[in-house]
């Protein structure tokens, strides 16, 4: 064979074997359990993964998300300001069965604790005393309405077309909706927030809050989002749950300077929402 014949042999060689390489390295589209799927490059905001990501669906307690973004948006917001538990709230939790914090009716606990007790064990109670001490109006009603259409409000200020609010923690009166994609948004812009990032972080915390005779306590929570801990990178956001919802979840995560955030809703278990999420950004790190 002449000189000629083997640099033209090498070359289609060496073609297919960088061409074996490319497709190789391409990551294969995973399969997720979840009804509902959304993941995006955090920083520039590209989609990188999308199943019936514009579907409308129940959300559970991801609803809190806005709850704590309307909250950290406040004007002059004072993070240490003591809002006094009332029964109405326990009264609340014990009506829906809902997840809870277990405030202490008469304690003065700080709003900065009370986005830990929402946040971390999704506390419905800690979700209600923000709406109440945040709405406006001259009864509870009244300024619970006030602060849910401030979510609304927020959330057309971002753009999504695809979300309403009727709760403030998820525990919708037939109304309460988001889709993956809309989500995604809503906790891209809640992770601006450096509060909101330290407190959805966070795997476990303790805080000390003030009695009714003006003693103290210690509160402690954990937090319900299982990826902490146990996926590498791992930097929030909030779980949610419900007989309509399913099994949702929103995460995010940041490895060699890059971050992804997406959102699965309606998954079918527990442990499939979190192995949804690992496939999501297992698959995103490697786009």
């Amino acid at each position: 064979m002449s000189g000629i014949a083997l640099l033209a042999t090498s070359a289609v060689l060496t073609g297919t074997v960088l061409s074996g390489s490319a497709q190789a390295a391409a990551p294969a589209r995973p399969r997720i359990a979840a009804q509902g799927g959304y993941l995006m490059n955090a920083g520039t905001g590209r989609t990188l993964f999308a199943k019936a990501a514009d579907t409308r669906r129940s959300t559970g307690s991801t609803t809190k998300i806005m709850t704590a973004e309307v909250v950290l948006s406040q004007k002059h917001l004072d993070l240490n300001h003591k809002v006094t538990i009332k029964k109405a709230y326990s009264d609340y939790v014990v009506r829906h069965n809902a997840s809870l914090a277990h405030l202490i009716v008469g304690d003065k606990v700080t709003v900065r604790q009370l986005l830990y007790g929402m946040m971390l064990p999704s506390g419905c109670d800690a979700a209600y005393a923000l709406a109440d001490a945040y709405g406006s109006g001259r009864t509870r009603s009244a300024r619970v309405k006030s602060f849910i259409g401030k979510m609304n409000r927020t959330a057309k200020s971002l753009g999504l077309k695809n979300t309403h609010f009727d709760s403030f923690d998820g525990i919708g009166n037939g109304h309460n909706y988001s889709t993956p994609r809309d989500l995604t948004k809503i906790a891209r812009s809640a992770m601006k927030n450096s509060t909101f990032r330290s407190i959805v972080r966070t795997k476990h915390t303790r805080q000390k809050v003030t009695t009714r005779s003006g003693g103290y306590r210690y509160m402690s929570w954990t937090n319900t989002n299982t990826l902490l801990g146990t996926y590498s990178g791992t930097i929030g956001v909030k779980t949610g749950s419900g007989p309509q919802a399913g099994y949702c979840l929103v995460f995010a995560a940041t490895r060699h300077g890059r971050t992804v955030i997406g959102t699965v809703l309606k998954s079918s278990s527990l442990g499939a929402r979190a192995s949804d999420a690992k496939k999501l950004m297992n698959y995103g790190f490697k786009k």
